[in-house]
């Protein structure tokens, strides 16, 4: 079943941020212009670990995690299905398939970073479930210009060094167009999730 292969990312991609800093104007904050490697803003604040626990226990768990479960539990399987078939139609098999495995890689990986670096998902998850959840996802990754990139996603899931450090994992296990892949597919995939919400002002990202 299509829904049963998709497993999920809490973390990935590089940012410029000193590059961007040095070019910046003297009058806007340096990390104003900061952008994540595969496009949109770096966010530099604190991670949303409530609603990470929240997606984690939504597909499984730390140890058992399975972006596929989270999403039914948002959205419903008949929905994830389409979706799945959706992109596999779009990109190819190849390329979702990629999509996937640096999914069920990244997330597996983002968690061990984390506790790596002595950040805790606190026991009590947010209390966000189905389409609140999803929408809450939707949110957290839409850039203060309504455009949604997986790197601003992956910055307020875990934080944006984490986020960093995740993805030089994931270059070094599949390659760095398998990365870029990876950050693709899925600002098609949260795209089409806001807009099947009604978040129609939600807007697509240029690498997509």
């Amino acid at each position: 079943m299509a829904s049963a292969a998709l497993t999920a990312s809490v973390g990935l991609a590089y940012g410029s941020s000193a590059i961007a800093a040095e070019n910046a104007p003297q009058a806007a904050p340096a990390h104003a212009m900061a952008m994540n490697w595969f496009g949109g803003p770096v966010y530099d604040g604190a991670p949303a670990l409530a609603a990470t626990a929240a997606l984690v226990q939504a597909g499984g768990g730390a140890e058992h995690f399975s972006f596929a479960q989270a999403l039914v539990a948002m959205l419903g399987e008949k929905t994830v299905n389409a979706e799945v078939a959706k992109l596999t139609k779009q990109y190819g098999k190849k390329d979702v398939d990629g999509f996937l495995n640096g999914m069920t890689f990244a997330i597996t990986d983002g968690l061990k970073r984390a506790t790596e670096a002595g950040v805790k998902l606190p026991e009590a998850p947010a209390d966000l479930k189905g389409v609140k959840l999803a929408r809450t996802l939707v949110q957290a990754g839409t850039a203060p210009d309504g455009t949604f990139w997986a790197g601003y996603l992956f910055d307020k899931a875990i934080s944006h060094k984490l986020h960093n450090q995740v993805m030089v994992d994931i270059d070094v296990k599949y390659g760095h167009g398998a990365d870029q892949n990876t950050h693709k597919i899925l600002n098609q995939a949260m795209y089409d999730v806001a807009h099947a919400l009604g978040d129609t002002h939600v807007k697509l990202a240029s690498l997509h």
